[in-house]
């Protein structure tokens, strides 16, 4: 039982700082005057009062009723109901204004509002000041209230001869409410009234009566769906309006909607107006102000304003605003229009009935529209309770939510509106109080349970949602009014008008202690009602979020390729190395799935044997490069749980490096940004911890005999345990240098703590539906823990509180031994491998430079000896980052999770020593690891170029990435696949040049040519790592995306050997080429600039015949070797040109024919800006027997001797026309900018010749 009203307050105008007419109110009394110890009395009450402000009138006003909402310290909601009305008061001409006193009289003791005889000589006139009666409650039943407030200014107004004192001491003292579910309380307050209070049947639901129905009809569907998101997206909402009254049932009706949300920001649907200020706060709220302050909101630039009494809103410019999703949207828009506006439906018939529709009274139709948006929450949180993960069950539960994991099933992820929500304050209100399994449900658990079924059935029959709908409205409408018997209450009531009267009554001067003592009375008179206490029960899952999947429209995997990636990863653990590259593209392109994805991670998790796996090099780098891969193309969020599958197999998978050292897979994967993410690392922890509390109750027989300490902490030690933090840091620090054993104390460690036995069974509950989830053992475990309590109070044994005790142990050490784990697990990815690397780099270097210089200073040389500091603290610096990192994450979950201060303590103490000895193990590993032989990579293939190009930058090794055009992609155009190819960018004064190999093995044998023009450049972008499409054999550094205006496109991505610095120079040296200081340095005019000859990389520079004897010796030697007296050695290869002639033909010489070997036109560069050009090794060798309609080499050959002559001819009357120094050679070729090439197309090769003679 509680009080219907905790206080009764008289506030009146404070005439004594009255300063012309405007003033302030104070308190003239209150009951009870001392503060009930649960309830203090509620300070500032004065300025809610009069929220204009408290001002005397001229005129007389009619007594005004609303109720104004404060909010104390605990968040605890008080309704303060305020009757207003006026009192008239005698007041004398003002003094000058510098004067202090306004000569403000009052007669009969200032307040009771008869004017005392004054002097003739003074001139007085009657003026009317606000009082106030106040009623305090923490209900919220206002209809009651106002009753109570109108009884009591009736009683004062006509004089009913009843005493006040007993008005306020019964409304006080006497009236008791049951709580929510409660029986119906008939009460009078002791003026002839009849009156009854009807709690609500769920104390969760809110009460609206016909709010929300005014709400809509006030602001409209659209404008209230606007700012019933605004309000979900935690955005600044005011309402202004003129009515006080509409402003507290506006904000009361836009909360209400938010159900099963409760709104937990600033809310004060009265604003007084000397708190405009409080509308510039950061923090959302929901307020309203009366509409006379239009102008002071007017300048808010982040706040959305609603009118209304003019049924409209202001949404500024400057604020991006979330709209619900699609299809939810439409779908609530649809069926709030059907609720609204029935006759909708037939406002089109030929004949319409002449019943017409039957109207539905309006409080049903507030119903339906609560029921519409309820339906919605249901629809749009589906599955949520598979994602709730607990923590702990005894003795409180504590439940965490997977966001990610919602995101990823639901295929919200790039859903703004969704992930605002999930990330709001009032949401993790709503998991902490609804996601317990064991407790007292209400109507929203049964609609979240039952709306896959409805909708479902309205699919077929739309009829189904209206009836639905209405149905859910009589559920709520019978929650307002769990009592069917009617009742007819009597309140006596002024009559009208009186307010008008000449000569009204003196508001009486009420006695305290007589209020008091029936307020005493009344309180140790408290009447037991019998309660209606809910029971709890398990709370239905509803649908799984596995289900809902289908819906999505995704299309999954194909059971073909999830075989292919099958049989590829069971090859490379057999060894066939060789089998598993043929499939390895496949597989890459298949962990584009989420399905592939998790998938290998079950494939890969099925070859560990034991808790590590010893691979090959080959084995280890295939396996990596696919856990590179499937990290890849994973979110930081990790939605799909892939990272998470990964985690521990990373610390499983290993090799051996040599002796005593091994490298595990966990040091090649930690480049990928969801290793930075604390959010992902708490929700795999939770997720840990949930599948460790969920066996700890499974079997309770084996939990007693085992307890907590079979599962042990990081280092595998048996005089560890979870129950002894000190010990174990203690054992620590005494095996510190054990630590540094790299085989087997640290990595041991390390793959112990994977628990792959567990992953094989399952990776986590919200991916097995079929199984009992951990929320029913938990719900098992809340039912049975009142019956442990009840026989420890019943009995006084120690048995039962022994019991109790074990559990919240049990669970707790489950607990710190994760976190445990966890960190360890943290510093192991978090830690580069080669961080000790460049402080050794900077080393040596540093020593060269101190050896170069001389010096005789003493404090100098010594200071040789103390550079080591400041790569010390490099090094420090990095590791006290890991160590902030991880602390961080200890200290939320373990707060979260109720751990022990001295638990928590030990985990700090431990971090820095493995943080200081994992670095120290690394470098073993390191240094092992770079002895390693190099990854053999594809020799890179030298472009062709065109007499006169030369190569300004040396190639960078690259991979050319797919554009998003079609062509030689294989998929659906068919053929090979050549894209992506890896090669080389080249950079030459006239192209930018890639060529290479695909990197499908199937088609590795075709060579991949694309070039532009570097003066046709016209847009450079930056492509980051995670947009690379396509599988790669590394992870990949950033790319470029280069476009030309010759319709051409370049997406490369560099290796992850190409530094950063040779990227910058290459694209700083493209700008150069593109804008050169005059027109003679483009490349259509370097003949006439003398440029060095560039000498050919097949042979070396050969001396001129500076001698006849020289010029005979080469003469004779020729001879010998024409007529087979000789043999000729075999040319010397380069390294990296492969051995035919199509492939190794280097740069020729400028200017000059006569170093192109062969003329060989056949090769694939003679098309300069070719958009993808393929050339077969085998090929050349067959292009002369190809069919009629080709063009052979000869004939190549004779149509560039014949370009030569017109050119030659051309040039010679040119030169006679020229008078500046250079000319042409006549034996040069015309220049590229004049398009000399031949162009190969697939169904025929043709030489097509274009000269264009420059003057």
């Amino acid at each position: 039982m509680s009080r219907l009203a905790d206080y009764f307050a008289i506030v009146g105008y404070d005439h004594k700082n009255d300063r012309n007419g405007i003033g302030s109110g104070k308190i003239i009394q209150r009951f009870p005057e001392r503060d009930w110890p649960d309830t203090p009395f509620t300070e500032g009450l004065e300025l809610f009062c009069q929220p204009q402000g408290w001002a005397l009138s001229t005129d007389r006003q009619e007594p005004k009723f609303f109720v104004s909402v404060l909010t104390d310290i605990d968040a605890n909601r008080h309704y303060c109901a305020v009757l207003c009305f006026n009192e008239a008061v005698s007041i004398t001409p003002s003094k000058p204004t510098d004067e202090e006193d306004d000569g403000l009289e009052l007669g009969n003791s200032g307040m009771r509002g008869v004017v005392p005889p004054v002097p003739i000589i003074t001139h007085h006139s009657i003026m009317y000041a606000p009082k106030c009666l106040v009623l305090i409650s923490r209900l919220n039943y206002f209809e009651t209230f106002r009753n109570c407030m109108g009884i009591v200014y009736t009683v004062y107004m006509e004089g009913l001869g009843v005493s006040m004192e007993t008005l306020i001491g019964n409304m006080v003292g006497y009236v008791q409410v049951s709580p929510p579910g409660g029986l119906q309380v008939r009460f009078s307050i002791g003026a002839g009234d009849r009156q009854a209070l009807q709690p609500p049947a769920s104390p969760s639901i809110p009460v609206t009566n016909t709010t929300v129905l005014s709400l809509f009809n006030q602001l409209g569907i659209k404008n209230v769906m606007v700012i019933f998101c605004a309000a979900l997206t935690e955005h600044k909402i005011l309402l202004h309006s003129q009515s006080y009254c509409r402003l507290t049932e506006s904000c009361h009706a836009l909360e209400a909607l938010l159900y099963p949300f409760k709104y937990s920001h600033v809310y004060i649907p009265i604003l007084p107006a000397s708190l405009v200020e409080v509308l510039s706060t950061p923090t959302p709220f929901i307020m309203g102000v009366h509409s006379s302050h239009q102008n002071d909101i007017a300048e808010l630039m982040d706040v959305i304003v609603a009118d209304l009494d003019g049924g409209s809103i202001r949404v500024p410019e400057s604020l991006t605003l979330s709209l619900l999703p699609e299809p939810f949207w439409s779908q609530t828009h649809n069926a709030l229009s059907k609720v609204l506006h029935p006759d909708l439906s037939t406002a089109d018939n030929a004949f319409p009935s002449s019943a017409g529709i039957r109207a539905t009274p309006h409080v049903m139709v507030d119903k339906e529209i609560r029921a519409v948006f309820m339906r919605m929450f249901a629809e749009l949180l589906q599955g949520y309770r598979s994602c709730l993960t607990i923590i702990r069950i005894h003795s409180k539960p504590v439940i965490t939510f997977h966001k990610a994991s919602f995101l990823g099933n639901r295929g919200m992820v790039d859903n703004e509106y969704v992930g605002k929500l999930l990330d709001c304050m009032f949401f993790t209100t709503f998991v902490t109080e609804r996601g317990p399994p064991w407790r007292v449900c209400d109507l929203w658990d049964d609609v979240y349970a039952n709306i896959g079924d409805q909708l479902r059935q309205e699919q077929h029959d739309s009829r189904k949602m209206l009836e639905n709908i209405q149905e859910l409205a009589q559920q709520l409408y019978n929650n307002e009014n769990p009592n069917p018997q009617p009742f007819v209450p009597k309140i006596p009531k002024p009559t009208e008008g009186s307010f008008t009267r000449i000569h009204q009554p003196v508001f009486p001067h009420i006695d305290s202690q007589q209020v008091q003592s029936i307020i005493d009375e009344g309180t140790s008179k408290k009447m037991k009602l019998p309660q209606k206490a809910g029971q709890p029960r398990i709370v239905p899952m509803g649908p799984h979020i596995s289900s809902l999947q289908s819906g999505r429209g995704i299309v999954s995997s194909s059971a073909r390729r999830l075989e292919v990636m099958r049989n590829c990863v069971n090859c490379i653990f057999e060894n066939k190395i060789s089998d598993a590259r043929k499939t390895f593209p496949a597989v890459l392109r298949a962990l584009k799935s989420k399905a592939a994805r998790l998938a290998l991670c079950t494939e890969l998790s099925h070859h560990v044997q034991g808790n590590r796996a010893v691979l090959e090099h080959q084995q280890f780098d295939l396996v990596v490069r696919l856990m590179n891969c499937a990290l890849q193309d994973d979110s930081p969020l990790d939605e799909y749980g892939v990272a998470a599958a990964l985690l521990p197999l990373s610390s499983a998978f290993c090799r051996k490096l040599c002796t005593g050292v091994i490298q595990f897979a966990y040091t090649c994967i930690q480049d990928h940004s969801v290793w930075s993410n604390q959010q992902f690392w708490e929700a795999s922890f939770y997720q840990d911890v949930q599948r460790e509390i969920k066996s700890l109750y499974q079997d309770r027989s084996q939990q007693t005999s085992k307890a907590i300490t079979s599962d042990a902490p990081v280092m595998k030690d048996p005089s560890l345990s979870p129950l002894n933090p000190k010990d174990f840091v203690m054992s620590q620090k005494r095996k510190s240098g054990a630590w540094g054993e790299v085989d087997n104390k640290m990595h041991r460690s390390v793959a112990l703590e994977t628990k792959i036995s567990e992953w094989k069974d399952g990776r986590s509950s919200y991916l097995r539906p079929h199984e009992p989830s951990a929320l029913e053992i938990a719900a098992e475990q809340m039912r049975l823990w009142p019956n442990i309590e009840n026989n420890s109070l019943r009995f006084f044994t120690s048995d039962s509180q022994k019991k109790q005790r074990e559990l919240v142990e049990q669970e707790e050490s489950t607990l710190y031994c994760e976190a445990i784990h966890y960190a360890n697990r943290m510093v192991y990815l978090r830690i580069p491998l080669d961080i000790n690397a460049a402080v050794h780099r900077r080393t040596y270097n540093e020593r060269d430079n101190a050896s170069n210089s001389i010096t005789n200073s003493m404090a100098e040389s010594d200071s040789l000896d103390a550079e080591s500091g400041f790569e010390d603290q490099e090094q420090s610096d990095r590791e006290t980052s890991v160590v902030r990192f991880v602390s961080r994450f200890v200290d939320k979950v373990c707060t979260e999770g109720n751990v022990t201060e001295e638990h928590i303590k030990s985990l700090h103490q431990m971090i820095p020593g493995v943080v200081a000895m994992h670095v120290e193990t690394l470098d073993a590993v390191y240094k092992e690891s770079k002895r390693l032989p190099p990854i053999q990579k594809p020799k890179i293939l030298l472009p062709s170029l065109v007499p006169g190009e030369e190569v300004m930058y040396e190639g960078l090794r690259v991979y050319l990435l797919q554009d998003g055009r079609e062509e030689s992609t294989g998929g659906h155009v068919g053929g090979p696949i050549l894209l992506p190819a890896e090669g080389a960018l080249f950079l030459t004064n006239y192209r930018l040049i890639f060529k290479g190999l695909p990197t499908d093995p199937y088609a590795c044998e075709q060579v991949v040519v694309r070039s532009m023009p570097v003066t046709s450049i016209t847009r450079e972008k930056r492509v980051p790592a995670s947009q690379h499409p396509g599988p790669m054999d590394q992870w990949l550094n950033e790319g470029l995306q280069i476009r030309s205006n010759t319709f051409q496109l370049i997406k490369v991505a560099f290796d992850e050997e190409v530094p950063q610095e040779s990227i910058e120079a290459m694209r700083k040296l493209i700008n150069r080429l593109r804008h050169p200081p005059t027109i003679l340095h483009l490349f259509a005019f370097v003949g006439h600039c003398h440029v060095p000859q560039t000498p050919s990389r097949q042979q070396k520079d050969k001396p001129g015949y500076g001698t006849l004897r020289g010029f005979a010796k080469k003469t004779l030697m020729k001879t010998a070797k024409a007529a087979g007296l000789k043999p000729s050695k075999g040319g010397k290869r380069h390294k990296y040109v492969f051995p035919n002639s199509s492939k190794s033909m280097t740069s020729p010489g400028r200017m000059s024919l006569a170093q192109v070997p062969n003329m060989d036109l056949s090769n694939e560069d003679l098309h300069l800006d070719d958009d993808l050009s393929i050339v077969d090794e085998l090929e050349t060798s067959g292009l002369s027997n190809g069919s009629s309609g080709q063009l052979s080499v000869a004939g190549l050959v004779g149509v560039r001797r014949l370009t030569t002559r017109r050119w030659r001819s051309c040039l010679s009357a040119a030169t006679t026309r020229t008078t500046c120094g250079s000319v042409w050679a006549a034996s040069a070729p015309p220049p590229p900018l004049c398009h000399l090439g031949a162009r190969l197309s697939s169904g025929s090769r043709h030489a097509t010749s274009i000269t264009n003679c420059v003057e």
